[in-house]
């Protein structure tokens, strides 16, 4: 084998090789990557919310230039309230019940005040969050700290926005526990100060949440002479494909807070971006095949005397083609190790990125795209073995 290399191994083209090496890199890199980046990130656009239900439907009134002068027009009455309970399509319904006092709340970690602002809180019914009792609980006079659900999309403002410029740590999952909230409420003349205890992070809810029954006793503590307005309600459907709901709210002039067909939109969109990716890495690897095919045709052909002569001999066409094979079979096998090594590098930057918006999302695994690289490894090298050998049993056949 070393003497048939040896022979074989001159006019060897390290540029053309080069070339196939990385024209095959680039091609399978492209192609693992279109794979893992599509598994990674279409569970931000699928994921169910994690304290409410996907057949929970959150449901506001439009509003346009006449109704936002009138200022009542998007409130719910009780005979609206009434009638959507009665659709067949309802199962339940629930309303939004506004604090009407002031809120001043401080964020802090570890003792470090870290910002404060003024916030409201909200509430629905209690069996609309999908949440442990024993963590969604108050009883007026004895529990010492508030539960509260925050919007992702604020969390995220704070993340990349305050956190950011005041050199601050950010908040996620995992640093829940650290988070000390400091709530000052002030109404009806009295002012009182609280402990909050953020329990998580909500994608669909675009509201600060905490228990209906905190909202009720405060409420009456110090608003009482305020009769609060609904004006967002909270409705379990049966199915909420069903198109008799969206039929039923576009002929009442109601809107989902959370369009699920814009998630749908951008799923799709995904999926498109991705089929372009992976067409893309394809044609760069059929086109880095056909390099390689080239750079070995014209190896071979130029040493076709020297073959000749080791097929007259007695060497075998396997024999006499197994150095090329090996050689191409290498090359194959090092572009698979450094595309999955580049991959893990690129994937590591990317998941960073989308954990800090994302905390609660699976970091996954990379089986399916190291299972398509090993696939594409596959394909291209048997088509490599074969066509070498091909050309060796033609010489071989030339000279019987």
């Amino acid at each position: 084998m070393n003497l048939v290399w040896k022979l074989l191994r001159q006019h060897i083209s390290i540029p053309q090789l080069a070339g196939f090496f990385f024209a095959n890199l680039v091609g399978m890199f492209i192609v693992m990557l279109g794979v893992q980046f599509y598994r990674d990130i279409l569970p931000v656009f699928t994921s169910e919310d994690s304290f409410m239900k996907s057949d929970f439907l959150i449901i506001n009134k439009k509003v346009g230039m006449g109704n936002a002068l009138s200022g009542h027009s998007h409130v719910f009455s009780g005979a609206e309230m009434g009638e959507l309970e009665n659709q067949l399509f309802v199962e339940k319904t629930g309303k939004f019940t506004r604090a009407q006092y002031q809120i001043q709340a401080s964020l802090g970690m570890n003792g470090q005040s870290m910002m404060s602002t003024e916030l409201f809180f909200e509430s629905v019914p209690d069996e609309f969050v999908d949440v442990s009792t024993k963590d969604w609980h108050y009883v007026p006079g004895e529990s010492k700290t508030v539960p509260i659900i925050l919007p992702r999309s604020y969390v995220n403002m704070y993340n990349f926005g305050f956190a950011r410029s005041h050199h601050l740590p950010a908040i996620n999952e995992g640093v829940l526990n650290m988070v000390d909230v400091l709530i000052r409420i002030r109404g009806n003349g009295k002012d009182a100060d609280m402990k909050g205890r953020v329990i998580g992070f909500s994608n669909r809810l675009n509201t600060i949440l905490v228990p209906e029954s905190f909202i009720e006793w405060s409420n009456g503590e110090y608003a009482p002479a305020e009769e609060p307005e609904t004006t967002r309600l909270i409705v379990q459907v049966s199915n909420p494909t069903d198109p008799a709901v969206a039929q039923y709210l576009e002929d009442h002039g109601y809107e989902l807070e959370e369009d699920r067909s814009q998630t749908e939109k951008m799923v799709y969109f995904l999926k498109m971006i991705v089929a372009i990716v992976l067409i893309i890495g394809l044609v760069i690897s059929i086109l880095s095949f056909y390099i390689l095919m080239l750079s070995i045709y014209l190896l071979l052909q130029k040493n076709a005397e020297k073959l000749e002569n080791l097929l007259l001999v007695g060497y075998s066409p396997s024999r006499t083609a197994r150095p090329y094979q090996l050689l191409t079979l290498g090359l194959n096998i090092l572009v698979f190790i450094l595309a999955l090594g580049v991959l893990w590098l690129v994937r590591c930057y990317y998941m960073e990125i989308v954990e800090t918006v994302y905390p609660e999302i699976d970091g996954g695994t990379m089986l399916p795209s190291v299972l398509v690289g090993l696939l594409l490894l596959l394909l291209v090298s048997i088509f490599n073995l074969f066509a070498i050998r091909r050309k060796v049993m033609r010489i071989w056949k030339r000279e019987e």
